[in-house]
């Protein structure tokens, strides 16, 4: 019966140890069966992937400053048109109103088209790096004699060396460079037809944060 008092002992001093950030290490393995990678240090330190995602924050930051002079614009238009409602009847005003409501309406449109449009782009980036490095990923797995990778952000316990995520930054560098002259984004191919998933963290890299127009431009703005 000694033997219970010593597990509940061992049990107590388990659950009072901190949880762990990084997966814990036990020595090391020569040519692992099994290897780890993180795809997302791929994605965002190889040159290839940093390209890429210099070309999505561009296109990003271009139509927020285009939203934002649209914004600008009807927000002018507006006060014009609220100035002119005390010179004009109701039967005079409302056709004016309307017509403004019926613009600022297809301006939004068109521009969340836009957005879309990206989003499906910035998708379409992530997919085409997954196919153009893959072939690279799987030598690299041959020469390690490994028959499957496993996502190291997924792991608990791993022992050292069995992640290649520098190893294949190295040769992504060295073999994909930074994916060639001329803009990669506007090659890619998007299905319109099919609105994107929405991201799934706001800080997502593939995530453009950008300002949409106001929902009713004629609104009473708040001091």
């Amino acid at each position: 019966m000694r033997l219970i008092p010593a597990l509940l002992a061992a049990l107590s001093l388990w659950a009072a140890l901190p949880a762990f950030a990084q997966p814990l290490s036990f020595g090391q393995i020569e040519g692992p069966p099994v290897v780890t990678l993180n795809q997302e240090r791929l994605f965002q330190e190889s040159r290839f992937g940093q390209r890429l995602q210099d070309e999505i924050d561009a296109a990003s930051a271009a139509l927020a400053r285009e939203n934002r002079e649209i914004e600008a614009e009807l927000l002018q238009e507006e006060r014009r048109l609220t100035t002119r409602r005390a010179e004009l009847s109701s039967e005079e005003f409302r056709p004016l109103a309307d017509e403004f409501d019926a613009r600022v309406e297809s301006i939004r449109d068109e521009q969340s088209e836009r957005l879309r449009r990206l989003t499906a782009q910035a998708e379409a980036a992530r997919r085409y790096f997954i196919q153009a490095t893959t072939p690279v990923l799987v030598e690299l797995l041959q020469d390690r004699g490994a028959a499957a990778v496993l996502d190291s952000r997924a792991v608990i316990y791993s022992v050292e060396g069995i992640d290649i995520t520098e190893l294949a930054l190295e040769r992504i560098d060295a073999e994909i460079g930074n994916g060639g002259a001329g803009p990669i984004l506007n090659l890619l191919d998007t299905d319109p037809g099919q609105a994107p998933a929405a991201p799934e963290t706001p800080d997502s890299p593939l995530a453009p944060e950008i300002p949409v127009l106001p929902e009713d431009p004629l609104a009473p703005q708040q001091p």
